[in-house]
């Protein structure tokens, strides 16, 4: 969690230095909770002109105020509920392709385990075989 000093641009930096070799999966996040309400502060200045050119408020059962402060309240919803979807798709893929090379692995060494077993099995048979075979040379 980072509180911004300043405004402007800011640099995230991943380091790699652990192991170069072993495979990483990085995922972050960023919310700009802070960013919104600066937004609507601007949008606010800048906007307010149409609400006076619009009908007088005693006219109306609602108010352009609540109309203006309910479709906000929309909209910062939505853009959680987009976050969060992004969220639960980045994990999904996460979970994806530790399942995949985890297949991978166990598909390999039961292979392997396959082959050493079908050796075993012909090496069983074959010194079976030779237990009852008689070496010895009938004169007759």
């Amino acid at each position: 969690s980072v509180e911004p000093t300043e405004a402007g641009d800011y640099k995230l930096c991943f380091d790699n230095s652990f192991s170069t070799i072993s495979e990483k999966l990085v995922f972050f996040e960023l919310i700009f909770d802070s960013a919104q309400e600066d937004e609507e502060e601007e949008e606010e200045e800048e906007g307010d002109g149409w609400v006076e050119a619009a009908e007088p408020e005693d006219t109306l059962d609602v108010k352009i105020e609540d109309i203006k402060e309910s479709i906000e309240t929309m909209k910062s919803r939505l853009e959680r509920s987009i976050q969060m979807q992004t969220l639960l798709r980045a994990f999904e893929a996460r979970d994806r392709n530790l399942q995949e090379s985890n297949l991978g692995r166990v598909n390999f060494w039961s292979a392997v385990n396959l082959g050493v077993l079908v050796v075993v099995a012909f090496l069983q048979v074959y010194m079976l075989k030779s237990l009852f075979e008689d070496k010895r040379t009938v004169r007759t």
